[in-house]
């Protein structure tokens, strides 16, 4: 992200609120509007937004997909999936480590795994590419749980959410200088996933890495 150390906590409040306030709302279809909304104006006022400073004031927002609640699920994470450790190299962060500890299965679409960011604080972690990447979403894929940087759909380890209505792309789909986990074969969908965030992005896409 761009701006002061208080711009990127700034940001980070406030994606930590959005999402608690989406936890809260009994109305998933609700609780998306109100998401799609305030990624809207974060994405083009706030000083710590990933897109670039020269773009902002042309910038109309994230194109969002309806919600649809097909793309809707809550789902126990089989922790049963053997161990597996990666080490993602970025460029503004260093090296990420990410231990699998379990994965999850969409009915009709597939399975992905779910990591922990094992560093300073920790996170869960759940990318995702699909049929629509590289067409009408970021070609390296996108995110839906990031915890560590407040995205958190909320549930437990025997019903965890996973609404891919609330998928979006990571920084570097906005500006190449960053240098994100992207999904790899264990996060990659073969279906379509056409709902959350879709504007695609400019930039060559990076070689998966997550």
């Amino acid at each position: 992200m761009s701006g002061s150390w208080w711009d990127v906590l700034d940001w980070r409040r406030q994606v930590a609120d959005l999402y608690r306030a989406v936890r809260a709302e009994p109305d998933p279809r609700a609780a998306h509007e109100e998401w799609v909304s305030a990624r809207g104006r974060l994405l083009r006022t706030h000083p710590a937004s990933p897109v670039p400073v020269a773009e902002r004031s042309a910038y109309a927002g994230p194109t969002t997909a309806p919600y649809d609640e097909a793309f809707r699920f809550v789902v126990p994470v089989d922790r049963s999936v053997p161990a597996q450790r990666r080490e993602v190299r970025t460029a503004t962060d260093g090296v990420v480590p990410l231990e699998r500890v379990g994965r999850v299965e969409l009915p009709g679409l597939g399975g992905l795994d779910v990591w922990w960011v094992a560093m300073y604080g920790g996170g869960v972690f759940l990318p995702l590419k699909d049929a629509t990447s590289g067409r009408q979403t970021y070609g390296g894929g996108r995110y839906l749980l990031d915890t560590v940087k407040g995205a958190d759909l909320g549930g437990a380890p025997d019903a965890l959410v996973v609404d891919l209505n609330f998928a979006y792309p990571p920084s570097c789909a906005y500006d190449e200088a960053w240098a994100c986990p992207l999904p790899g074969p264990g996060n990659t969908l073969t279906g379509a996933v056409p709902v959350g965030e879709l504007s695609a992005a400019t930039g060559p896409t990076p070689a998966p890495s997550a």
